[in-house]
């Protein structure tokens, strides 16, 4: 099973980027998904969650407005869209799956399977 993350780059303030997650393996259709991620010097922090059929999605304050987390169950893939970008957005950003068939938390022991994480740096 492997979680692959793609998107990260350089982008300005108020640029947008627009994260994939694509897992391989087996299927996550039913599981939630989520994407974190890791500032320097910062503990590891949830982003956003999204349910197996789509019909529930959380975000951490700090992103709420600003990024839509989404999911393609045909092709086994999650996405992060992520607008008006800040500097302190800048972070390695990982996604995640939940191996229980329900939403059971934000917090990072929820999630059992893990992408290798992607760099986001936004500059001022």
């Amino acid at each position: 099973v492997q979680l692959q993350a793609y998107g990260g780059g350089l982008v300005q303030a108020g640029g947008s980027l627009r994260l994939s997650c694509v897992a391989s393996g087996r299927s996550f259709s039913r599981n939630p998904l989520g994407w974190f991620r890791q500032a320097p010097g910062k503990e590891e922090e949830f982003v956003a969650v999204i349910t197996g059929s789509s019909r529930d999605t959380f975000y951490a304050d700090a992103v709420k407005g600003r990024f839509t987390i989404s999911r393609d169950n045909a092709k086994n893939t999650m996405y992060l869209q992520m607008d008006s970008l800040k500097p302190e957005d800048t972070a390695i950003y990982y996604c995640a799956a939940d191996e229980n068939s329900y939403f059971t938390g934000t917090t990072v022991r929820e999630f059992d399977y893990w992408g290798q994480g992607t760099q986001v740096t936004v500059s001022s």
